[in-house]
């Protein structure tokens, strides 16, 4: 019986490494800037994105203008793009976590954020910090299963 369990707890463990495989996802723009992180690391079919601000290549890479409402609705759109380069996508999205630069924007960054998921709420999470990237007023990060 010992045998047997032994056996089995192998079978297991080589099972779950091998779904277990962790890939560091890195965009040309992180290559080419040196940046000291992913784009996104993939574990599994889990996709774990770095944070994402409103920045916008029409905007030459700067944030976009506006406030808050448009750096959150540029945000969500790179996230959106970035979700789907690596295989998933805005309604495989389990988890985000928010940062603001101002608490007090709380509530015109979710009218701006539930837009994006119209047939479910993440689970979530948000808190006020200063020093967000480029000065922005908001940044994104999220989880995603990979179908």
């Amino acid at each position: 019986m010992k045998k047997i369990l032994l056996i089995s707890l192998l079978m297991f463990c080589s099972c779950s490494q091998e779904s277990s495989k962790v890939e560091y996802l890195q965009s040309d723009e992180n290559e080419r800037n040196n940046y000291p992180f992913s784009e996104a690391v993939k574990v599994g079919e889990i996709l774990y994105l770095s944070g994402q601000i409103g920045t916008s290549a029409k905007n030459e890479g700067g944030l976009v203008s506006g406030g808050i409402r448009e750096e959150t609705r540029q945000t969500m759109l790179n996230i959106k793009n970035t979700l789907e380069k690596y295989g998933s996508k805005m309604d495989d999205v389990i988890k985000c976590t928010c940062m603001l630069a101002d608490i007090k924007e709380w509530g015109a960054m979710s009218e701006e954020y539930v837009k994006f998921f119209p047939n479910h709420k993440p689970a979530r999470s948000a808190f006020a910090g200063t020093g967000l990237a480029l000065g922005a007023r908001v940044e994104i990060e999220c989880i995603a299963k990979i179908d």
